[in-house]
């Protein structure tokens, strides 16, 4: 599992071959536009980072054990303020709940990564979704959205 580790860092933090990591992305954003939204019936920045934070953070309580169930923020979090001040925050968030899961998943058992996740609605069978495949569900999701992030950063 060491390079399903290694791509997770890569995802966030490191070198890519689709491009920039998601964090580059992040950090390349102006402040003032992350909560426009420059291609209708799109996401914003804000909210596309707000979301991976979010799922971040529920794959997070997963693999620490927790069952599956819908992120704590919600699926789509929305910004409240739409300040500077905020996308601070965003960002911080952000940061954070990848390094918590990325020294998480660097510390993980090689025993459990093929254990399968928790979920209350079938705790029989679980999620059908085994650790390893939630980690690279994640740097799949996370891809996805940067991609969607680089193109906006385009406005």
């Amino acid at each position: 599992m060491i390079n399903l580790v290694d791509e997770l860092e890569k995802a966030y933090n490191g070198d890519t071959w689709h491009g920039s990591n998601a964090l580059n992305l992040v950090l390349q954003a102006d402040p003032q536009k992350v909560f426009t939204h420059p291609i209708p019936n799109a996401h914003s920045i804000a909210e596309l980072v707000l979301h991976l934070s979010a799922w971040t953070e529920e794959v997070l309580d997963r693999i620490e054990g927790k069952a599956a169930k819908s992120p704590t923020r919600g699926d789509w979090p929305m910004p409240i303020e739409k300040s500077a001040q905020e996308w601070e925050v965003t960002v911080k968030d952000f940061t954070s709940a990848n390094e918590r899961l990325i020294t998480l998943v660097n510390n993980f058992p090689t025993s459990q990564w093929s254990n399968i996740v928790k979920d209350k609605r079938t705790p029989e069978l679980g999620t059908g979704v085994n650790n390893a495949q939630l980690i690279n569900g994640l740097i799949q999701h996370h891809a996805y959205h940067s991609g969607q992030i680089a193109l906006l950063l385009k406005f």
